[in-house]
């Protein structure tokens, strides 16, 4: 089908209207022509923009994902902590949206996200970081992140402790046992999850960080705060 030569909508337009359309009924409800509909036009002007709907998908990944702000840099250049909050940052991002965080797993757009990694990369640079090392903890914690905040995303949201309501005590007591025995709620079990594994790295990879990487008594304050 051709494009229109003239747009009758903007492209801004077209993925706010589609973002719009999965929050509020599902990945499943996004149709060109319901789209089409919700911009008042006919199907065809989204072609101007877009050639199919996993443009549109795409785009509307890559929308989610730039809302993620960039923390401030720590004065003592704790990169550990720096990196944590910017997955939490990314995590917020990412409920924000529960309906469309499948749509990251398709359209995870790491290009939208170079300029950023240049910016953590040079940030891991400033605080004697190995290079050899980079990659790993980008890679690494963009995984542990975009799991984490999707995976959460498919349950209803909850501020409450996280047990294993299925876990019945006559059958599993070890495992209700530790349910019971948790005083973290899903987003500080995201934090520690995240912190523990840019310490871990830090650990392997013999790095002097603020965070408290080489001391081993910083690991276990870590392990007993919330």
């Amino acid at each position: 089908m051709g494009r229109p030569s003239t747009p009758l909508i903007s492209k801004d337009a077209t993925i706010k209207a589609a973002l719009g359309i999965i929050d509020e009924d599902g990945i499943d409800s996004l149709s060109l022509p319901r789209l089409a509909r919700e911009l008042n036009v006919k199907a065809p002007s989204l072609y101007h923009h877009f050639s199919d709907k996993d443009e549109i998908l795409a785009a509307v990944a890559q929308a989610i994902v730039a809302k993620t702000p960039l923390p401030r840099k720590p004065s003592q250049n704790d990169w550990a902590e720096w990196f944590t909050q910017l997955a939490l940052n990314f995590r917020a991002s990412v409920l924000r949206h529960r309906n469309a965080a499948p749509i990251l797993l398709r359209f995870m757009p790491r290009d939208l996200l170079t300029e950023m990694y240049e910016q953590a990369a040079a940030y891991l640079s400033d605080c004697g970081v190995p290079v050899e090392l980079h990659v790993q903890i980008l890679d690494g914690l963009e995984k542990v992140s975009l799991g984490a905040a999707i995976a959460e995303a498919m349950r209803p949201p909850s501020r409450a402790r996280v047990r294993f309501e299925h876990a019945e005590p006559e059958r599993f007591p070890a495992l209700a046992a530790a349910g019971a025995a948790n005083q973290l709620n899903t987003k500080q079990i995201f934090e520690h999850t995240v912190r523990s594994y840019l310490l871990g790295v830090a650990h392997f990879g013999n790095i002097e960080s603020e965070a408290g990487a080489s001391d081993p008594a910083s690991d276990a304050d870590l392990a007993r705060t919330a």
